[in-house]
C-alpha cells in the first residue's frame, strides 16, 4: 500500500526598506487573519524559484518591478500552526523601480511605512519574529513548535 507524501507549502515575503521604514500592508477580507498587518507576500505557484515567486508578488501586490540582482536573502523560517506548515522565505530589498500602488484592493486596505523599530500592534506575529530575526542576522528560525 503506497502512502501519500507530505507536501509543504512554500511562500516568499519582501521586506521593503526606506530610510529606516519598513512597507507593510493590511489584510482585508481575506478570510484569515484580516486587520493584520503583514508584508508584500505570496505563495509559490510552481516552475518557478523562490526569486521568481518574489518578483511576481511585488508586481501583483504593489505594482512594482525588483530585478533579481537587488533582491537579497533576509531569513528563512519553518513555521507551522493548526493544520499547516510551511517554510517561508524573506527577502530584503532598498531598490526597486515604479511607485508603490495596492494592487489588490480586495485583499489590502492600508499600505503604510512603519519605522522598523516602531511595528503596529496589529503585526502578525511571525511577521514581527522575521523582522527581529532580520535585524538580528539570524538566517533561519523555527516558529510555532512545542
Amino acid at each position: 500500500m503506497a502512502s501519500e507524501k507530505f507536501l509543504i507549502r512554500a511562500a516568499v515575503y519582501l521586506i521593503l526598506l526606506r530610510n529606516s521604514k519598513i512597507l507593510l500592508s493590511r489584510r482585508f477580507k481575506t478570510g484569515w487573519m484580516d486587520g493584520k498587518y503583514s508584508l508584500v507576500a505570496g505563495h509559490l505557484d510552481g516552475n518557478e524559484s523562490v526569486s521568481q515567486a518574489m518578483i511576481r508578488e511585488a508586481k501583483e501586490e504593489v505594482g512594482i518591478t525588483i530585478e533579481k540582482k537587488d533582491l537579497v536573502p533576509a531569513t528563512v523560517i519553518h513555521r507551522v500552526y493548526p493544520g499547516q506548515e510551511y517554510i517561508d522565505f524573506f527577502f530584503v530589498t532598498k531598490k526597486w523601480i515604479g511607485n508603490l500602488t495596492i494592487m489588490e484592493p480586495n485583499k489590502c486596505d492600508d499600505m503604510s511605512w512603519f519605522p522598523i523599530d516602531k511595528l503596529p500592534e496589529n503585526i502578525l506575529p511571525y511577521i514581527k519574529e522575521a523582522i527581529d530575526n532580520y535585524q538580528n542576522k539570524t538566517p533561519f528560525f523555527e516558529s510555532g513548535w512545542n
